[in-house]
């Protein structure tokens, strides 16, 4: 026999829902919570078309699913998403704020323009989602979710702008946590290392377009699937921090206690960037 609780309705709030990391985790919650709950899912995302797509593919199978169109690189339309969200949902039992921005530059080589799109999306989104719905989420005793990223842990060469915004984006959650634990709002920071999702391959130029060199990576290359359900998992449990166990980790440990030698590993492993940005200066670009 359920009882009230578990048949409750829980409103889940994704941002980047039409694909990669962001459909996966909306799979895995599903999975995850079986028939045990009502299940009715807020789809955010800049891809209208593919996230119209993905509603009727949860319709399908009986489950609650709204579109929610939205830029997440404009304030305004953040705040425009967030009211629309409160007079929608008077409880939000979890908001991921997944939908992320990358770039492949060298600092020296990449706009002003671009920083500054990285930080809104990677960054600001996040924060003004988590206070615009925290009437909400405090509703519901609810929790965030943030994307990090273990570049936002270590300098990552050609990733400035990323590692600023996922740094920050720790900062801010690690205190906002400790403001809002009494009333009953939890906070999972996630760190992921490498996963494969769109995130690389929409990478930014240094001038706003589209990244040409390949990405470099280091160790092994995780599916969208695979994070997604440790992920949940690590929600399920009450964790608040959720690291990558690899290299990555490694790393970000060297450059605590070795910065020299981890930079010029950095260099070593990532030269890749340092020889895209030289190319780029020899053809006349920024």
């Amino acid at each position: 026999m359920r009882t009230g609780r578990e048949d409750a309705t829980k409103t889940f709030v994704v941002t980047g829902a039409a694909g990669g990391l962001g459909w996966a985790l909306v799979s895995a919650l599903i999975k995850a919570h079986g028939g045990g709950c009502r299940l009715r899912f807020a789809l955010v995302d800049v891809d209208g078309e593919a996230l119209a797509a993905r509603s009727r593919e949860l319709k399908h199978e009986n489950i609650d699913a709204e579109v929610f169109v939205a830029d997440l690189s404009s304030e305004v339309a953040v705040a425009e998403l967030c009211a629309q969200l409160r007079e929608r949902y008077p409880t939000i039992h979890l908001l991921i704020n997944n939908a992320g921005i990358t770039h492949r530059s060298l600092a020296c080589q990449t706009s002003n323009a671009v920083i500054r799109r990285v930080m809104a999306v990677d960054y600001h989104a996040p924060v003004e989602l988590a206070q615009g719905l925290l009437a909400p989420l405090r509703a519901a005793a609810g929790c965030v979710i943030n994307i990090s990223s273990m570049a936002g842990w270590m300098p990552v060469l050609g990733r400035a702008g990323y590692c600023a915004a996922k740094s920050a984006l720790h900062q801010y959650f690690e205190t906002f946590r400790e403001e809002v634990r009494e009333e009953g709002v939890r906070v999972l920071m996630v760190y992921p290392s490498f996963v494969a999702t769109n995130i690389d391959a929409n990478a930014l130029s240094g001038n706003g377009g589209r990244a040409q060199h390949a990405q470099s990576t280091i160790g092994v290359v995780r599916s969208a699937d695979w994070m997604a359900e440790r992920i949940v998992a690590a929600q399920s449990a009450g964790k608040e921090r959720l690291f990558a166990k690899d290299k990555s980790l490694l790393g970000a440990w060297l450059y605590r206690l070795a910065p020299g030698l981890f930079l010029r590993q950095m260099v070593k492993n990532f030269r890749v960037e340092l020889e895209a940005g030289r190319k780029l200066a020899e053809q006349g670009g920024q």
